[in-house]
């Protein structure tokens, strides 16, 4: 059967299951599961809903903060190539169906722009009807939708096929891949071709955290050599990277209310927790848990080569930051009382909205600095004493840095500061 007379027997089906008549031909499950929720969901099978547009500074605020972000380079490679020869498009949307990214042959992405489905916009199973990007999002699995399977009819001279991708670390769903064209470039090994390019991302993801955990790694095994008892390191999933005083394990699930102090975990028992630089150090049962993060020096004095230091009773170890974590730890640095999102997104941006943003930032500097920061509002624990390491000329201070507090720092101060 063609595609035509596909997408003729198609129209059908659909018609007969819109009037609760005997279809022509039994449409696939996955089809049939989308359209009973489309129906009890009141979605108009013959008006293309659409919802507000992402502008563009949100829609890159969401890219920023996508684990997708990452495996982009493997998405382009495994699809890319064959896109102008096929006549279709990729795109790749976020957990909420929102098109973060979509790149392939010009003309198919103009008519894809008449469609609505262009990036920023949300392709929902709930607001668009069945669609590849939506579908495969609520199916949790791989969905090819083909011309008149598609609830909505403006969008049945389409095809596509989308696969979810994972986060390889604990299941969560990242987002779908998706390959969309019009109805004439269908071909049934398609939604196989997405599915295996899906798949090598979550395995690029699974390499990345394989690293992560020899970064923690490295950290934590000088620290735990000189620890008694037993401990052990493991990443913000539970993953373990090093272990002292009992035999190793895959990975410890973490309560849900995980954080700097004296935690109960279920596998362990009583624990003193510590942050370190891409996980934690649990020491276990101790019935005295020496006390955590004392100091911790912020040196900005080499340009792009900044850090910081991180005192306790087991030691110390160091973090190098990224320009941003470092601007955020100086504005915080100097504001002991702290800063909520919209006074540090005033601060670095000279725009008080832009808190998307310094919350994603700020939820990756605690990642590795829980123990010495603290939030609502943001700022460095009370019992914790912070120096600064400034650079001796005061024009040297984060040099890349535009944000309004970073420049007055640069025209008003000198030397070090020390903030208790």
């Amino acid at each position: 059967m063609d595609a035509r007379e596909a997408a003729r027997l198609l129209k059908g089906v659909r018609a007969a299951a819109l009037a609760g008549d005997r279809p022509p031909a039994a449409p696939r499950p996955e089809i049939a599961e989308s359209w009973r929720r489309m129906l009890a969901g009141g979605v108009h099978p013959d008006r293309d809903a659409r919802s507000r547009m992402l502008s563009a500074a949100e829609t890159e605020e969401r890219r920023h903060v996508s684990p997708l972000r990452a495996v982009l380079p493997v998405l382009r490679e495994g699809l890319l190539p064959a896109l102008d020869e096929a006549l279709h498009i990729m795109v790749v949307a976020d957990a909420e169906g929102r098109l973060l990214w979509r790149e392939g042959h010009s003309s198919i992405l103009r008519k894809a722009d008449r469609l609505g489905f262009a990036v920023g916009a949300d392709w929902d199973e709930a607001v668009v009807g069945t669609n590849g990007v939506g579908t495969a999002l609520v199916a949790r699995r791989p969905v090819q939708v083909f011309s008149a399977e598609h609830f909505v009819s403006s969008h049945h001279d389409w095809t596509c096929a989308g696969a979810p991708v994972r986060d390889p670390r604990d299941g969560r769903l990242l987002g779908v891949v998706d390959v969309s064209g019009p109805l004439a470039t269908m071909h049934p090994a398609t939604l196989a071709w997405v599915s295996s390019v899906a798949r090598l991302a979550e395995r690029e993801l699974r390499v990345r955290h394989l690293e992560s955990l020899e970064r923690l790694r490295a950290v934590a095994a000088p620290l735990l050599a000189r620890l008694p008892g037993r401990a052990l390191a493991v990443d913000a999933h539970g993953w373990t990277a090093a272990v002292t005083g009992l035999a190793p394990v895959d990975r410890i699930p973490l309560p849900k209310s995980f954080g700097p102090g004296r935690v109960w975990v279920p596998q362990l028992g009583d624990c003193a927790v510590e942050p370190l630089p891409g996980g934690w150090l649990l020491r276990i049962a101790q019935e005295r848990p020496e006390p955590g993060a004392t100091r911790v020096v912020l040196d900005l004095s080499r340009a792009r080569s900044w850090s910081a230091t991180v005192y306790g009773a087991a030691g110390s170890w160091s973090q190098e930051l990224s320009p941003r974590h470092a601007e955020l730890l100086f504005l915080l640095a100097e504001s002991p009382r702290g800063r909520s999102a919209a006074e540090l997104s005033e601060e670095l941006f000279g725009d008080p909205t832009r808190t998307v943003t310094v919350r994603a930032e700020m939820s990756r500097v605690r990642r590795n600095l829980a123990g010495v920061l603290t939030h609502r509002p943001y700022r460095f624990a009370e019992d914790v004493e912070v120096e600064v390491i400034r650079p001796e000329d005061p024009a040297g201070l984060l040099p890349h840095s535009t944000a309004p507090a970073v420049i007055r720092a640069r025209l008003g101060h000198r030397g070090r500061g020390m903030i208790p």
